[in-house]
């Protein structure tokens, strides 16, 4: 779900900055205001609803994607200061996180100050996601396709080592999720960037609403297999 949440950020919010020639600041104001909207009413509710979370995450995504390249773009400071930047900002998060509320929730979230920093969190960290994406694919020459291919790699190594390590758990996940951003990003652009640019040349908006699409399949069937479970806001 994760994965295909990134997907749909990279190519919405494409669609919005370069198909409707938006621009990126135009299109990160718009979707900061997605992303307000939605999160004022997920902080609103005080159980888990799939829909209300996923479209959060779904804001953070693109509103990730057009203020990486932003920065990186009309700012200029380029996909390595970015990244450099950005990364420094999650860690930082991190830190404050860990300093004023004694953890770091990656399973569970059930106050107020854990889900502001939960939120802020992945905000940075799928902006941070999206300049790394683009380093890799671009400015390193791995192309699109290669690059997904090393992130999903990446991905496989977190998972061996939550499963065969003591590697803090906390640490993983926010590993993970940093890497499916990119892993996003590279899939989007292999499937919306022209033949002559190594990708498939599907559209933004047909990709973004055919993921949107399956991301809603895979959101419903996973609620109904765990409608049982009474979880409260799981992260």
């Amino acid at each position: 779900m994760k994965i295909c949440a990134t997907t749909v950020g990279e190519t919405g919010g494409d669609a919005l900055s370069m198909t409707l020639n938006l621009g990126y600041l135009v299109s990160t104001l718009i979707f900061l205001v997605f992303f307000a909207v939605t999160l004022a009413v997920q902080m609103a509710s005080k159980r888990y609803h799939p829909l209300t979370y996923w479209l959060v995450v779904v804001a953070t995504t693109t509103v990730g994607t057009t203020t990486s390249d932003y920065l990186d773009r009309t700012v200029g400071l380029g996909y390595v200061v970015t990244s450099i930047m950005l990364l420094t900002a999650v860690i930082a998060v991190l830190v404050a996180w860990r300093l004023t509320t004694g953890a770091i929730g990656v399973d569970r979230i059930t106050t107020r100050r854990n889900e502001l920093f939960y939120w802020l969190t992945i905000v940075v960290s799928n902006t941070l996601g999206t300049a790394l994406g683009d380093f890799t694919a671009s400015t390193a020459g791995v192309g699109f396709e290669n690059g997904a291919l090393i992130f999903a790699g990446l991905i496989a190594l977190v998972a061996v080592a939550h499963l065969f390590t003591k590697a803090p758990q906390a640490i993983l996940f926010w590993a993970a999720y940093v890497l499916t951003r990119p892993l996003g990003a590279t899939l989007g652009d292999t499937l919306t960037k022209p033949h002559a640019q190594g990708g498939l040349a599907l559209g933004r908006f047909a990709s973004t609403f055919a993921i949107a699409a399956l991301m809603v399949v895979i959101v419903f069937l996973n609620h109904r297999a765990n409608s049982t479970s009474g979880q409260r806001k799981p992260s």
